[in-house]
């Protein structure tokens, strides 16, 4: 894959980060249409989306930043222990562990078996029907104020989901939240906060492995060592392209869920996932 493949996959990758509609499904997919039609690979998908997370950073720079001072400050008794930012910041640390624990324990499997394309459609279509059902029923009315720490740890749970391509980080935490009682702007909120540790744990860490393995010299005079298909220069500027998107997405979804449903993302994901496994039956792509 060459330099204008990585750009649209950093244009994939900004523009459905964050929406309920899974990235690493749309990386995974267009991939194949890209190129010699190869997986973009779990190490460049981690990657680019330090671009998407960085993107986070500078638009919830605010919360994050009262957030981690008053957990400091809680911690050395500075301010009560119950302050509720010193809390989301307490929630936040246990609910990236379960992430964080599956990821490292069935790496081998997340890197390699669940990324064929018949796990992919099927769990759009499930993911997509869940979210749907969970967004639909019930009174949402609870704001991060209200936070537990059984909320905390089962949607730590849910994100970890994502670990599947097809199920969306934010989809999954999003719908959890949305089933547990929370509003649509606070359950996406906490989405996104509680993305930050182990989305750029993820990235920093096959960024480190893949910058520590040996480069063969002659390729790397040639084209710069490789993450899986794309060298390293090209999965970078996917990473920028990535999070200047995403940044844009962040600030329109933000919007569009203080009063929109997320009917029209559940109908995407299962025509998306519909679509996919008539491709896969017809023998149009491989799996």
């Amino acid at each position: 894959m060459g330099w204008v493949d990585a750009v649209i996959l950093g244009l994939v990758q900004g523009l459905t980060e964050f929406l309920p509609v899974s990235s690493s499904a749309h990386l995974r997919i267009v991939g194949e249409f890209l190129g010699t039609g190869a997986d973009p690979g779990a190490a460049f998908t981690a990657i680019i989306q330090l671009g998407t997370e960085t993107a986070v950073l500078i638009y919830f720079m605010p919360d994050i930043a009262h957030i981690v001072s008053s957990w400091f400050k809680a911690l050395f008794g500075r301010i009560p222990r119950n302050d509720p930012n010193a809390r989301l910041g307490w929630f936040i640390i246990v609910g990236s562990i379960p992430i964080v624990v599956l990821g490292l324990i069935f790496q081998t499997q997340i890197e390699i078996v669940l990324r064929s394309l018949w796990i992919v459609a099927t769990t759009l279509i499930v993911f997509g029907i869940l979210l749907g059902v969970a967004d639909y029923l019930g009174a949402k009315t609870l704001r991060l104020r209200e936070m537990t720490w059984r909320n905390a740890l089962l949607l730590g749970l849910a994100q970890a989901l994502a670990l599947i391509p097809g199920v969306s980080r934010s989809g999954a935490t999003i719908g959890a939240g949305r089933a547990l009682g929370f509003e649509r702007p606070a359950a996406a909120r906490y989405s996104f906060l509680l993305a930050i540790p182990a989305v750029f744990g993820s990235g920093l860490y096959e960024l480190y492995k893949t910058l520590k393995a040996p480069c063969d010299a002659a390729a790397a005079r040639a084209t710069g060592c490789t993450v899986e298909v794309f060298t390293m220069p090209q999965t970078l500027v996917a990473a920028v392209v990535a999070g200047a998107v995403g940044f844009i997405v962040i600030a329109f979804f933000m919007r569009y869920i203080s009063k929109g449903s997320f009917l029209p993302f559940v109908i995407y994901r299962i025509t998306l996932g519909v679509v996919l496994i008539v491709l896969l039956a017809t023998g149009t792509i491989d799996a």
